[in-house]
């Protein structure tokens, strides 16, 4: 295990990681804004919030390149979510795939540009949790929304959209749109990833 894995973090990292949740927060936010008003697109929120964050992400990881960083932005993020009205499970969802995305990119010590890619297409996926929920229980998931203030005309719409097959488009937009998201913060941030001694 490397020396900045062994270490804890600092209030330098805690920082941070403070100001990079807040920037993946708007970045998540307006990336999504398109989709969630409309009953219909609202399915591809996911991958429209996973759109813009990638550059961010991964610049966190390579100033901070200790462990539970990742995990504490899946915290902030999740509470926020909850707070605002969000499903339970989207902030739920938030935060799981930020303690698994934390896990993988710790697997290559937080220096593997290709593990650190993967923990952001994983904490993207974080964004499908309300969904998964949705499809699984209809009802439930309607009464809780309903509570939260959402109009049954919008929940009606969603119901009589879902599908499998946009369930499946669903999954496969969110891991496209954060995989190009990535992609193209490795390209953005090749000199920062050289001087924190991230490879391939």
């Amino acid at each position: 295990m490397s020396n900045s894995m062994k270490k804890g973090l600092t209030v330098k990292d805690l920082v941070t990681t403070g100001i990079f949740t807040a920037l993946v927060f708007v970045f998540v936010l307006v990336g999504g804004m398109f989709f969630a008003p409309n009953p219909v697109l609202t399915f591809f929120m996911p991958a429209g919030s996973g759109l813009l964050a990638g550059p961010v992400f991964l610049l966190m990881i390579a100033k901070v390149q200790k462990r539970w960083s990742i995990s504490i932005m899946g915290v902030v993020i999740c509470i926020i979510w909850f707070v605002t009205g969000m499903h339970w499970a989207f902030a739920l969802g938030y935060l799981i795939m930020a303690i698994a995305a934390d896990f993988v990119a710790g697997a290559g010590q937080y220096k593997s540009k290709k593990l650190n890619s993967i923990a952001y297409i994983l904490f993207s996926l974080g964004g499908t949790g309300s969904y998964i929920v949705f499809f699984a229980d209809p009802n439930g998931w309607a009464q809780t929304m309903l509570g939260n203030g959402t109009e049954q005309s919008y929940i009606d719409t969603m119901q009589a959209t879902a599908n499998t097959g946009i369930l499946i488009a669903m999954f496969a937009a969110a891991i496209i749109t954060s995989a190009i998201s990535a992609f193209v913060g490795c390209k953005m941030l090749k000199k920062q990833f050289e001087k924190a001694g991230i490879t391939a």
